[in-house]
């Protein structure tokens, strides 16, 4: 298993909305990321700066790499794409993080 973590970035005024938007996650796309493999997924808000914290666990990594190429992935940054920081593709701008410590 492998631990992923990442940062987005909420526009401002938007934080009710992403998480109502998340409150109601798509079946289908609940769907799509466990049949990927993902578990233990969260989003976190520091209010102070707007960052996103993700972090979750998948059994192999390069599975991540097939999401993109899903429709109801496509169609979801779509949905996402007027709060959040976007690449041209809707997807939204997600920087890797570096693990430096780990209490297991």
């Amino acid at each position: 298993m492998v631990r992923l973590a990442f940062k987005m970035k909420l526009h401002k005024g938007y934080e009710e909305e992403y998480r109502k938007r998340h409150a109601v996650l798509w079946p289908e796309l609940q769907l799509l990321l466990k049949d990927t493999g993902i578990t233990g997924y969260s989003i976190f808000l520091d209010e102070s700066t707007l960052d996103l914290f993700g972090v979750l666990t998948v059994p192999d990594g390069q599975a991540l790499d097939k999401l993109p190429d899903q429709p109801v992935m496509k169609k979801w940054w779509a949905y996402m794409k007027d709060i959040m920081d976007t690449n041209v593709d809707n997807s939204p701008v997600s920087i890797p993080l570096k693990e430096v410590f780990y209490l297991p």
